[in-house]
């Protein structure tokens, strides 16, 4: 870890809050004695008690950056110059221009230390922050033993000084506060961020109004005592503020809901869909276990299942008009997530397309855009799937199966797809039934649940005797891992190839957004933005199957070249592949 930044979470609440206060000592001890460094120039020769204070400094500056090396990770090389400077000064704090320049130095590390990793104006109001607030602690240590008529008489007066100081820290809190993100809602005094916030933004404010109050006066330090608690206060915030967790953006009514939720040790992500009044699908991904339940503080509490077609746990939850606490649940622990339903009910969705709706509502979460939610995949034939179905069907009728199985449901999408794949066969001659049969090739055009039943049921027909020898072939929003890999091999028509980089750059984002979980085409076309973009290409037929054909002895290695995790991040089929099995359709 870097030195200075607030260390991450050890697991340990009680270890966790030491080693923030055992960084923001250091902080604050360092801010003190690199100010005074800064200005020792300003005053003449300095009293023993003075050398004392400073010594004082020096020591805990010192000790608490060898205790953090001792707790956690360090930059060694920058704890070494943290140490050297922090008791360099004590020592050349007899010479004013030496102390002035081992001063610059220190602040400058601090400020460089805490600006780690931040650029632009996160990183000039750091600089402002840290700089003002360590002049002000300068003049106040120095004026608590040297009184202002001892100062000496420079161009650089205190007084215009204090207000300039109080200014910077003012427009930095300020800064901090309106680029945080939460404005002026009521995260800003409902949560330990926003009450931080607000303490940077408002001491500074302060202690800026008692340096103009002590302009006029005859002790020009007088301001900078006063004021030394709100700057100290408002500094420690600020320090602090790396190590408290940002809450959550607050629910939009008819925006489905992307959360975190914290039950016991395990922190998960969590789906609300659509969240409006009545019926609503909360997800959770496999990765967050089982037993899990949820339901609305006060109400029916639900079981969290598995869906046939996807992937993950759904329970459903009938949320209240308006706002209410959505309770996460696995045995005795909870965690509590604030939703918002609103007044206005929304689209109504079939239980059964519910999920494949959920899912490609969190694709356009992912790319952060909060949109309500008006309709589902299964609402609508696309004119890109429709043009997909039809080249299937043409590729189809050219290998000359006796028939076509086909597979639908009563969705628009489903009646639609139905009927143009009834509609192309009858122009190529090519019959289509609904039995499964010898020498056919079976076409799903149903949502997920119908999907996976079907596959499922012709992966078991096929164990038994010879069916669909020409193949089993998926609509193309069917291509999620549980309907694909029910089956050892199945193919779809497609408009984009999952291998290149567009399409596995939303793999690797849905996993990392929603614990692992896979892609699906609903999700890629709401994240892509557009619609269809970098989804109009070519279509070809892509089959996709479960790789599991080597299995290796524990221990064995592996050839050059050969990925020993079959489920590496990118991969729209889990523990499968999916390659072009077609050349381009025209």
């Amino acid at each position: 870890m870097d030195h200075h930044v607030i260390p991450a979470s050890s697991g340990s609440a009680g270890v966790d809050i030491a080693l923030v206060l055992l960084r923001l000592g250091l902080l604050l001890a360092t801010a003190f004695l690199a100010g005074s460094g800064i200005l020792r120039p300003l005053v003449g020769e300095l009293p023993k008690r003075l050398y004392v204070t400073i010594g004082a400094l020096g020591v805990v500056s010192a000790a608490l950056a060898a205790i953090s090396a001792v707790t956690v990770d360090v930059n060694v090389v920058a704890l070494i110059v943290h140490i050297l400077l922090a008791l360099a000064i004590p020592v050349l704090i007899r010479r004013p221009s030496a102390g002035r320049w081992a001063g610059l130095a220190l602040a400058a590390l601090v400020v460089l230390e805490t600006s780690l990793g931040r650029s632009g104006v996160e990183f000039a109001i750091d600089t402002v922050y840290v700089a003002a607030a360590a002049l002000w602690f300068g003049v106040t240590v120095l004026s608590a033993w040297v009184p202002a008529e001892q100062w000496r008489q420079t161009n650089f007066r205190l007084s215009p000084l204090s207000l300039t100081l109080g200014g910077l820290l003012v427009v930095a809190g300020a800064v901090q506060l309106f680029s945080s993100g939460l404005g002026f809602d009521r995260r800003i005094y409902e949560t330990f961020f926003g009450i931080t916030l607000l303490v940077i933004a408002v001491l500074p404010v302060a202690a800026t109004v008692i340096a103009g109050f002590s302009f006029s006066g005859t002790d020009s330090t007088r301001a900078y005592r006063f004021g030394a608690a709100a700057v100290t206060i408002g500094f420690v915030a600020w320090s602090a503020l790396a190590a408290i967790p940002k809450p959550s953006d607050l629910p939009v009514p008819g925006v489905p809901l992307l959360a975190d939720a914290a039950v016991g040790e395990q922190r998960f992500p969590v789906l609300v869909s659509p969240q409006r009044p009545g019926r609503n699908l909360v997800h959770f991904p496999a990765s967050a276990g089982d037993d899990l339940s949820a339901g609305v503080e006060g109400g029916l509490i639900g079981k969290a299942i598995a869906r046939p077609g996807a992937e993950g746990s759904w329970a459903e939850v009938d949320l209240p008009r308006g706002r209410s606490d959505l309770i996460i649940g696995r045995g005795g622990e909870k965690a509590t997530i604030e939703v918002d339903a609103g007044q206005e009910q929304g689209p109504a969705v079939e239980d059964s397309d519910a999920p494949e709706c959920a899912s490609a509502a969190l694709g356009g979460l992912i790319a952060d855009r909060r949109e309500t939610l008006t309709s589902c995949p299964a609402d609508a034939l696309s004119g890109e799937d429709s043009g997909s179905l039809v080249k299937l069907v043409e590729f189809l009728a050219g290998r000359k199966p006796s028939a076509l199985t086909l597979v639908d449901d009563s969705s628009p999408r489903g009646v639609a797809a139905a009927k143009l794949v009834r509609d192309t066969a009858a122009r190529s001659g090519l019959p289509v039934q609904a039995e499964a049969g010898p020498n056919t090739a079976l076409v799903v055009v149903s949502g997920w649940a119908g999907g996976y039943t079907a596959m499922t049921r012709a992966a078991e027909s096929q164990r038994l005797k010879p069916i669909h020898q020409y193949g089993l072939y998926l609509a193309p929003w069917l291509l999620n891992g549980p309907i694909v890999n029910s089956v050892a091999s199945s193919s779809l028509p497609l408009r984009f190839d999952p291998r290149e980089q567009v399409a596995v750059s939303f793999a690797v984002a849905a996993g990392n957004a929603f614990g692992g979980e896979s892609p699906t085409l609903g999700g890629f076309r709401n994240w892509l933005g557009a619609p269809g973009k970098s989804v109009l290409g070519d279509v070809q037929i892509f089959a996709a199957a479960q790789v599991n054909a080597m299995p290796m002895y524990p221990g064995e290695p592996h050839a050059v070249g050969m990925i020993g995790d079959r489920n590496y991040a990118g991969q729209w089929i889990p523990d499968g592949t999916i390659v072009p099995v077609s050349s381009v359709l025209r």
